[in-house]
């Protein structure tokens, strides 16, 4: 069927935002990336300058394979009057997953592989990271100044009750694993008339393999002229967890305290 016959219903996008002080709050989404191409019979080009989405991601990328399920229009950004912006998007999440090289060496990665035949790849399979793990902390433009810091975010502060302005969770990509497990991102923001959290996490689970969390947590209070980000990455094998419940494997707000420590950095990011 020529493409000019297909008939492509447009799918509504939900949207929303919030004037916060200096700020502008906003996030968008919709469906999810479709899984083949729909102007080609196998993949639009790289050079063609009317690439439909699936093949825009795809030559952006260089990957032999998308998650199941890329929300490729979803978005979250924070805009200060200084033009200051930090936002969140799966594209540039994505394009950190390592490309020719094979992380987690288990017997459902080929069954992975094996279950996602695709067409317009005619070299055979490149080694690449299945489970999409990726350390993306969100992108800041050039008007943020960044700067490690010893400080911490104030869990305690954070906890303490107050009025709910503006509230989200964001899917960015998600990937069952072939049944064997999951992979995620997603992205949250709770604005309080203190200021804003945000929440950014990729969660990943191997069945009977391994646990990974990274999360990058930004918190800003009205006062400051910083936003205080701290990025967290805890890694476990499974046969570590054996004090742990395996219902909870599945909670990643429960098995978060039983994860070791991996990684953790604070920064101080400037925006005016």
């Amino acid at each position: 069927m020529a493409y000019e016959d297909c008939k492509v219903t447009r799918l509504p996008t939900d949207s929303d935002n919030i004037v916060f002080g200096e700020w502008t709050i906003g996030y968008s989404k919709s469906h999810i990336l479709k899984s083949v191409c729909i102007r080609n019979e196998n993949a639009c080009s790289k050079d063609d300058p009317d690439q439909c989405e699936l093949c825009t991601y795809r030559n952006s990328l260089e990957l032999p394979h998308l998650p199941d399920m890329v929300f490729h229009k979803n978005k979250m950004s924070l805009i200060h009057k200084s033009g200051a912006e930090l936002y969140f998007t799966p594209l540039e999440a994505l394009k950190l997953v390592e490309n020719g090289k094979q992380s987690i060496q288990v017997a459902c990665a080929d069954e992975w592989k094996e279950s996602r035949p695709e067409q317009h790849l005619q070299e055979k399979f490149k080694p690449f990271d299945w489970t999409f793990s990726t350390d993306y902390q969100g992108t800041l433009n050039e008007k943020f100044r960044v700067e490690e810091t010893d400080k911490k975010i104030d869990i305690f502060k954070l906890m303490q009750q107050e009025k709910i302005l503006f509230y989200h969770d964001l899917t960015l990509f998600e990937d069952e694993l072939h049944d064997h497990g999951v992979a995620t991102l997603s992205v949250k923001i709770r604005v309080m008339p203190s200021g804003f959290f945000v929440l950014l996490r990729y969660f990943l689970r191997v069945d009977n393999v391994m646990i990974k969390m990274n999360d990058t947590r930004f918190h800003y209070e009205i006062e400051n002229d910083f936003i205080l980000k701290e990025y967290t990455s805890r890694e476990a094998k499974i046969e570590e967890l054996k004090n742990v419940p395996p219902p909870l494997f599945t909670i990643p707000n429960e098995i978060e305290k039983s994860l070791p420590i991996r990684i953790k950095k604070s920064y101080k990011l400037f925006f005016k």
